[in-house]
């Protein structure tokens, strides 16, 4: 066999890889398109063909259209919240060489919660936009800490001591949160519905309030696909063929960090997406970045859309909330993580 032969085979078969890949992220789109429907057209209250049609053409003259009304911007706010916590979950594993990184285990979506908290109750914080600065200040400051405080020791920064740091961190915080809030009686009650992780009370106003932030997060996370590729090698590898580990790093999880922020910011603390997604995706395409983020986007998009609607439908006449549902999704999926990979780096 040539050369020539061997190379135009490996070149058949890449195309192939990539003719595959293309069309499962293109079913995977038209997947979330169909659960976007079912999104509208299924709730507590049953709605008819032709209301769910004339709702989203903008009716609302009839009971129904104005629900379909408003479960339009809850469908578009769970599926960019959980294309967000999907694709920084993605970003976080990559980064930590950390099979257990998620923004809920790592204890991100908790310090930006406390950072709410604490903008709340001692700064009287009434501005909307100012809960997005604050969520996203938060999260990146409790990143730092966890990495600073899993990096001590013999070994540096293992995938154990990050998953340990971030558990102790975010049990922490959410103490620190209740102790924040408790004496507030005037913000208590909202504040704990905020914390539970939700899309139900989504409004246009407040999707264009987040949709700048998950936007460049969005576009640093896909960006960044290829420095993740060089540092899954291994930071001296990825030193040796030309990448700045600190840029690549800092880069990556700049883009997690503003996706992480605003998502909490507009729908509170929700855990385990981003730990089970990219497992799911993984076992789909491998471990190629370019690949793995977008996947997960879209993924995570359809996971939480699914969640809500399961939400309300498990509890009809009453509304599960979507953190509920993938929290008992995700802690079994959780265990089974520890269990197969038993802490090992990606």
């Amino acid at each position: 066999m040539t050369e020539r032969t061997v190379d135009n085979g490996a070149r058949s078969g890449s195309g192939r890889v990539r003719l595959f890949r293309g069309a499962g992220l293109a079913i995977l789109a038209l997947i979330v398109l169909g659960l976007c429907f079912l999104s509208v057209a299924i709730g507590t209250r049953s709605v008819a063909w032709a209301d769910i049609w004339a709702g989203l053409q903008g009716q609302t003259e009839t009971i129904g259209q104005a629900a379909v009304a408003v479960r339009i911007p809850r469908t578009i706010m769970a599926a960019l919240v959980g294309a967000a916590l999907g694709l920084a979950g993605a970003i976080m594993q990559g980064v930590t060489r950390n099979p257990l990184a998620d923004p809920g285990i790592l204890g991100v979506n908790m310090g930006a919660s406390l950072a709410v908290a604490i903008g709340l109750a001692w700064f009287g914080m009434d501005m909307a936009q100012l809960y997005v600065w604050t969520a996203i200040f938060g999260a990146g400051v409790t990143a730092a800490f966890v990495y600073v405080i899993g990096s001590l020791g013999r070994g540096g920064a293992t995938p154990l001591k990050l998953a340990l740091a971030g558990a102790a961190t975010s049990v922490a915080f959410s103490c620190f949160t209740i102790a924040v809030i408790l004496p507030r009686n005037d913000i208590a009650g909202g504040f704990r519905s905020w914390q539970i992780g939700g899309v139900g009370g989504a409004t246009f106003d407040g999707i264009r309030l987040v949709l700048p932030f998950l936007l460049v997060g969005f576009a640093v996370s896909l960006l960044s696909a290829r420095k993740l590729n060089s540092l899954a090698l291994g930071d001296d590898l990825a030193a040796g063929l030309g990448e700045n580990v600190a840029v690549a790093r800092g880069m990556a999880a700049f883009g997690a960090i503003l996706l992480c922020g605003a998502a909490t910011a507009a729908c509170g603390p929700i855990g385990f997406v981003g730990l089970m997604v990219p497992h799911l995706c993984r076992l789909l395409v491998g471990v190629d970045h370019r690949w793995l983020l977008p996947f997960s986007a879209l993924t995570g998009a359809g996971l939480l859309i699914l969640a809500d609607v399961l939400g309300r439908i498990i509890a009809r006449p009453s509304e599960l909330a979507v953190g509920i549902v993938t929290a008992f999704v995700g802690a079994p999926f959780f265990i089974w993580i520890v269990r197969r990979q038993r802490v090992r780096e990606l």
